[in-house]
């Protein structure tokens, strides 16, 4: 595996603010991505199966069951980062053609400077706001569309639309599937609005998440899992089960419940996902 080749910088300016890689003191060769003293991603160069948010190892499930184990698929990632799934995925599934977009070019080069890549990796990363490079992808060419974008704490409202995932769809090949970072909070309305959105579009949609947030206890990242083909509902529910802390897998009639009486969101009305509450995401 790759490893880190010199010591990264402190605190750096980058196009969204300030961001700073800090080892992990509990972890041998792993970092920690804060930006704007917020963590923003985790990365472990000894091992990148290691996946140590709760929230992207449930979207490393969806990744795992996309597709024959191990077989190459080819990805989108909506959102870099320090590229932690595109590491995970040039690991567990080698050979798979990954492409990022990630609008901070000034943080992919600060991330691929100190952090490299596993050898092999078949990564290109384009500079660009997430909605307009998966606009200028071809049709049916991609078995997999992740998105993880904020800008600042936020999902960016364009990228909250059924416009948004419509052109998803356009780029997923038949039996593809999208899975998206959905941050909210009590009463979960945005949530809600997400669910009846990629309901408009897919035939198949189900919730990853952990149970508190569910029941509108407390802001969490809710992973959101779209496809016209079947989703392995009873793999996804013995895999979040087995999770440091487990996840419910929300589907068919408790999603039905859970959107409620929901809207799909268009461009005209869509907004930001909500600001976390003080302290939820901070360093």
């Amino acid at each position: 595996m790759a490893r880190q080749m010199d010591l990264p910088p402190g605190p750096t300016a980058v196009a969204g603010g300030t961001a700073e890689l800090l080892a992990d003191a509990d972890r041998d060769g792993s970092w920690m991505l804060l930006v704007n003293d917020t963590p923003q991603s985790h990365v472990d160069l000894e091992d990148p199966t290691h996946l140590e948010f709760e929230y992207v190892r449930r979207i490393g499930h969806v990744l795992d069951l996309a597709g024959e184990p191990g077989a190459a698929l080819d990805l989108v990632h909506l959102g870099g980062g320090a590229l932690t799934l595109p590491r995970y995925v040039a690991v567990t599934r080698p050979g798979s053609r990954q492409r990022v977009v990630e609008i901070d070019q000034p943080l992919t080069d600060l991330v691929r400077e100190h952090l490299p890549l596993p050898r092999g990796a078949r990564i290109r990363v384009r500079a660009d706001d997430a909605r307009v490079g998966l606009a200028a992808l071809h049709p049916a060419s991609a078995d997999v569309v992740v998105c993880d974008v904020f800008a600042g704490a936020r999902t960016p409202g364009h990228l909250t639309s059924a416009e948004f995932a419509a052109d998803v769809h356009r780029v997923l090949r038949p039996g593809g599937v999208y899975a998206a970072n959905v941050a909210d909070g009590p009463p979960l309305r945005f949530a809600r609005g997400q669910v009846a959105t990629l309901r408009s579009l897919f035939r198949h949609v189900c919730l990853l998440a952990e149970p508190g947030t569910l029941r509108g206890r407390r802001f969490g990242n809710l992973v959101a899992v779209a496809s016209d083909a079947e989703l392995p509902i009873e793999d996804f529910l013995r895999r979040c089960a087995r999770d440091p802390m487990p996840a419910r897998v929300v589907y068919d009639q408790e999603l039905d419940r859970f959107a409620g009486t929901a809207l799909p969101v268009h461009d005209a009305e869509a907004v930001a996902s909500p600001e976390p509450p003080e302290g939820v995401f901070s360093r």
